[in-house]
């Protein structure tokens, strides 16, 4: 047997003796004043006991379920459920189970976001750590083997300084990129919003990757000849930023001899829309929700022959939201890719 009673049966015992109570002190008094037994008595005695023990019973129960429930409410406050806090107990069972239900599904719902947020954070520290780690022990590598003598052959000497060298520059790429991210995310990188004329800025953009896209031979064009400026407001050299992330996927996951398709088209009265298009690989539709992640990765061994610091597509989704404007993205695998994004047009 357990050492203290159920709750239950202390409520019990107590509404009992309340009721037993009750009985004995108005029977001894019936008894008193009544010299015979009648009917009309024995009537009166029965519903004014029904009566007071049905009042007695519901007052006990009101109060047992009403302090209990409050517990509850209690107990959820150091949960900060403001959805309970702020409204008035209630003894109402088919309320209460509404009101711990939707509690429920809500902290549910908040467990399974940190759980999703905990694990994105660990796969992001895993890259972080992974992207860093193949620079540093490549430039280590190098050193120590100078170190080791290499350095008495000028030959040997100049080359593994050059890499190492390579390998320095791709550490400062990776920090400045994570460095640009965490500025926009927090508000700290200031945009200079200026009119500039978009057709010109892409073209600029295509001069300066022209050398890359040659060695896949891809052309890189617009779909139509754009024979007057098109002015957006914007700051110009984050545009550019973006527009040449977005070039240089297209060429990076390009198909040999393929085509980067460029197309600016007015969207509703004051904004238009950037396409990015190419014939490339495509990308799996199960890849599309995480693209935008930082060191996310389609083809984790193929991309990282290409070089890059895994953050361009998170570093151009930034930027287009720090303008408060738009981007998306279309994919078919083998088909190819469009990315997507909208400015606001100079009236």
């Amino acid at each position: 047997m357990q050492g203290k009673l159920k709750k239950t049966y202390k409520f019990a015992i107590k509404t009992s003796l309340y009721i037993t109570l009750f009985l004995t002190l108005f029977m001894s008094v019936f008894l008193y004043l009544s010299k015979a037994v009648q009917w009309q008595y024995i009537m009166a005695f029965a519903i004014i006991c029904y009566f007071t023990c049905f009042f007695i019973t519901q007052y006990r129960v009101e109060r047992f379920i009403y302090r209990r429930v409050k517990k509850i409410y209690d107990d959820l406050t150091l949960l900060e459920s403001t959805s309970l806090i702020n409204q008035p107990i209630t003894t109402d069972m088919a309320t209460l189970t509404q009101e711990i239900d939707k509690f429920a599904r809500d902290k549910k719902l908040e467990i399974e976001t940190l759980k999703v947020r905990e694990e994105y954070r660990k796969e992001f520290l895993g890259n972080v750590s992974h992207e860093l780690k193949t620079p540093l022990f490549t430039v280590q590598g190098y050193i120590l083997t100078l170190l080791d003598g290499a350095m008495d052959d000028k030959k040997i000497r100049e080359k593994y300084l050059q890499r190492a060298n390579k390998g320095v520059e791709r550490l400062i790429y990776i920090v400045k990129d994570l460095d640009m991210i965490t500025k926009l995310e927090v508000g700290d990188l200031s945009l200079k919003i200026e009119e500039f004329d978009i057709v010109e800025l892409v073209e600029s953009v295509f001069d300066l990757l022209e050398m890359k896209a040659a060695k896949k031979k891809i052309t890189l064009t617009f779909d139509m000849d754009y024979k007057t400026p098109v002015l957006v407001k914007a700051d110009k050299e984050r545009i550019q930023q973006v527009l040449t992330n977005l070039v240089v996927n297209s060429i990076k996951y390009g198909r040999e001899k393929g085509t980067t398709e460029v197309s600016i088209e007015n969207l509703i009265k004051n904004k238009v829309i950037i396409r990015v298009t190419d014939n490339g690989e495509g990308i799996e539709k199960r890849h599309i929700p995480r693209l935008f992640e930082r060191f996310y990765r389609v083809d984790k061994s193929g991309s990282r022959k290409e070089g890059g610091s895994g953050l361009g597509l998170s570093i151009v989704k930034h930027i287009i939201e720090a303008h408060d404007e738009k981007i998306y993205i279309e994919s078919e695998l083998g088909v190819g890719s469009e990315f997507s994004f909208t400015l606001e047009k100079v009236k």
